[in-house]
């Protein structure tokens, strides 16, 4: 190409063909890559996505600069994309055949900012589940979003560096990265507070406490101790596995009445269906004998594999674990024994 000649136009359907060919190698050789994908117009859909994209662009220095990035991420230039505590690391595919390498680090949420919030906070976040949803009073979403004091990352605090040779301070592939996180929020909002080193428990401590007590009223217990798990169902938003002693005792006369019932099964049905049942685990026994019986410690994403089930029951056992002294944390994310 002369020096005074354009650089040839390429279209956004060569430009997906060639992102994808290249995320079509590099799985074989990468297995656990993830990339980032785009479905319709909008570039997030949920409330921590757009959140983060919209704490971008407000700010003068970024809104002239990250648009550089949107086309890169509508077509699928983000091969991968992986979140840990106050890191991003990516590979964006440029013009030439080998993808960029782009690593963006973000300074944790400052002590004073989140004792702030958790205290703005008391009592008005009901579940795990309603906050990574982004279903919380509209107070919170304002406090969440302050420009000063939220939970989003002011320009100061994220660093960034690409491998591309522009001599742009924010360059295309950077700003395809930074849209790609808010794209991997919309599918595991979780990932957020892992970014800003964030325990997600400590903001629904106090609701959860004050709920107790609302149901320890109602039930007319003494023991502050002893809740019903259909009750924490509905605190967490997940599904409890076991029953307290006091419940057992209720169900035992029912269970003596539908005695008579049962006799005409098999007998031996009967055994095999009791046998069964004495070998099946809790599900918060399980995670605990995992998380208790690893040196090394095990994160949510292990659990998840291990397990099968959800990361919101996943995390609602997890901060059950940690109230009865069971676990703690070992770093942001990791649980081991405590």
């Amino acid at each position: 190409m002369g020096y005074w000649e354009y650089p040839r136009y390429v279209s956004v359907a060569e430009k997906k063909a060639k992102a994808a060919k290249k995320l079509k190698q590099l799985k074989k050789k990468m297995p656990d890559i993830k990339p980032v994908v785009i479905e319709g117009k909008a570039l997030a859909r949920t409330w921590w996505g757009k959140s983060w994209n919209k704490n971008l662009e407000r700010y003068a220095d970024y809104s002239n600069r990250i648009g550089r990035g949107r086309s890169y991420v509508r077509h699928g230039a983000v091969l991968d994309l992986k979140i840990d505590s106050g890191k991003v690391t990516a590979l964006v595919q440029g013009s030439t055949s080998k993808p960029y390498e782009v690593v963006i680090n973000i300074k944790a949420i400052s002590q004073t900012n989140w004792r702030a919030i958790k205290k703005q906070c008391e009592g008005q976040l009901k579940s795990l589940q309603d906050l990574l949803a982004g279903k919380f009073p509209k107070a919170l979403g304002e406090i969440f979003f302050s420009k000063e004091k939220g939970l989003f990352p002011r320009p100061h605090a994220i660093s960034f560096n690409c491998s591309c040779p522009d001599w742009a301070s924010m360059c295309k592939h950077v700003a395809a990265a930074l849209y790609g996180i808010g794209a991997r929020f919309d599918e595991d909002s979780s990932l957020f507070f892992k970014l800003r080193d964030a325990d997600t428990g400590d903001l629904i401590a106090r609701a959860v406490k004050d709920k107790t007590g609302e149901l320890l009223a109602k039930t007319r217990k003494k023991s502050a101790k002893v809740i019903e798990d259909a009750d924490l169902s509905g605190i967490f938003g997940i599904d409890m596995d076991s029953k307290p002693d006091f419940a057992r005792k209720g169900t035992e006369a029912i269970k003596k009445k539908s005695a008579a019932k049962r006799i005409t099964k098999p007998i031996d049905l009967h055994r095999k269906q009791k046998n069964k049942q004495k070998t099946l685990k809790t599900a918060t026994g399980f995670v605990a004998e995992l998380i208790v019986s690893s040196k090394s410690g095990v994160d949510i994403e292990k659990l998840v594999k291990k397990t099968g089930y959800s990361k919101s029951k996943l995390y609602g056992i997890v901060h059950r674990l940690k109230q009865q002294g069971i676990i703690k944390n070992k770093s942001h994310g990791v649980y081991v024994k405590a």
